[in-house]
């Protein structure tokens, strides 16, 4: 974008500065205004449906919500990026979000991206010493056949560099380097790291070439996939291809997201702070205390099998139906209508039928009262 214009939130493609930039800094989304059943029907044509769409965009937005999981991983993420103040000579430590499917690794990754951005600016301001823009996060995705020359060119994509179409592997990574440098570039995302063929010549040159940053570029790495253990990310050996990636294990910092569990008390007690979380962000005129956490608690863990992602999407597409049919209000019954993902709706059943039999329950004990 050359036009100097901000990109809209719904518009955004954070594998580009200025998206990435104006996701870090725009402000909050402001919740819209609660309404009453007698303030909602009494609002003019337009103005009703100017406040459904602000509830629609709201829903559709409704987290991150600040869960243990969230705060534990920032916390690790805080630690080691901010130990990576080594000099030059030294390399830095990389990390690894490696996690399964919903648990929602990108989003939480994000969130501290934009805390390490707005961090970055508040410090040491807009713009370097040398009067270039200050970009102190890059964020690249990755596809199922990325090489060398492949991830250079995203980066470069990332500052618009107008050397990014043409060049060898080499003449790129020099591009790269020099935005990094110019930007002061601090943290270096690499989201879907599990596209990677690692047992191919593709994995194995990414994987030296991540090395190479490490050791020539002042960034902290942050790569976030699925499985990347077992796809040899970390791994260990002594034939050639075992070794080159047994080098960014030793490096590397493996970090994980668990999901929600209702075994232990404590489980559930962190489940009902979730769904209490939920209740406050919900803007339905019919909303009610306890909607989620008491009356919904084991039908939203069956529904979404603990799974942080598959009940942000449940709720969601709920909230968007109760507005449109005017139900304003969650519950069994309007939820049942409702599709979620497919693993979790294939996991669904067998726990359904354990809570439903009070084999299982979501609800934490009541907490007794101390004598006076």
């Amino acid at each position: 974008m050359n036009d100097g214009s901000v990109p809209q939130p719904g518009s955004l493609a954070l594998s580009r500065k200025e998206d990435f930039k104006a996701f870090a800094e725009s402000p909050r989304r402001s919740r819209p205004d609660l309404l009453t059943r007698r303030q909602l029907t009494s609002l003019p044509t337009q103005a009703r449906a100017d406040y459904d769409r602000q509830r629609r965009q709201w829903h559709a937005n409704i987290g991150p919500v600040k869960t243990p999981q969230l705060t534990e991983l920032h916390e690790d993420l805080w630690d080691i990026v901010d130990s990576n103040e080594q000099d030059g000579d030294k390399a830095k430590g990389a990390v690894a979000v490696d996690a399964f499917p919903g648990l929602g690794k990108t989003t939480s990754v994000l969130a501290f991206a934009r805390d390490f951005h707005q961090r970055e600016i508040e410090e040491s301001g807009a713009f370097t010493s040398q009067g270039h823009e200050r970009i102190p996060v890059c964020r690249v995705g990755l596809t199922g056949n990325t090489g060398m020359k492949d991830l250079n060119r995203a980066m470069l994509e990332f500052f618009g560099h107008p050397g990014q179409m043409r060049g060898t592997t080499a003449q790129f990574g020099r591009r790269m380097l020099d935005c990094v440098l110019s930007c002061d570039v601090r943290l270096v995302v690499l989201d879907d790291l599990h596209f990677l063929k690692w047992g191919q010549k593709s994995g194995i040159e990414v994987s030296n070439h991540l090395k190479w940053i490490a050791n020539e570029f002042p960034v902290t790495l942050l790569m976030v996939g699925v499985e990347l253990a077992k796809k040899g990310l970390f791994g260990e050996g002594t034939n050639g291809r075992d070794t080159a990636l047994a080098q960014t294990g030793r490096r590397t910092t493996r970090l994980g997201l668990r999901p929600f569990t209702i075994d232990t008390e404590a489980g559930r007690r962190e489940w009902r702070q979730m769904l209490l979380a939920l209740e406050q962000r919900v803007v339905l005129a019919d909303k009610h205390p306890g909607m989620l956490a008491d009356y919904l608690s084991d039908y939203l863990f069956a529904r979404s099998t603990g799974h942080i992602g598959s009940l942000m999407t449940l709720i969601n597409r709920s909230c968007q139906r109760a507005v449109r049919t005017g139900a304003e209000r969650l519950d069994q019954e309007l939820m049942d209508r409702v599709k979620n993902d497919e693993a979790s709706e294939a996991a669904r059943l067998e726990l359904q039928a354990a809570l439903e039999k009070k084999r299982l329950t979501s609800r934490p004990r009541p907490r007794s009262r101390r004598p006076a």
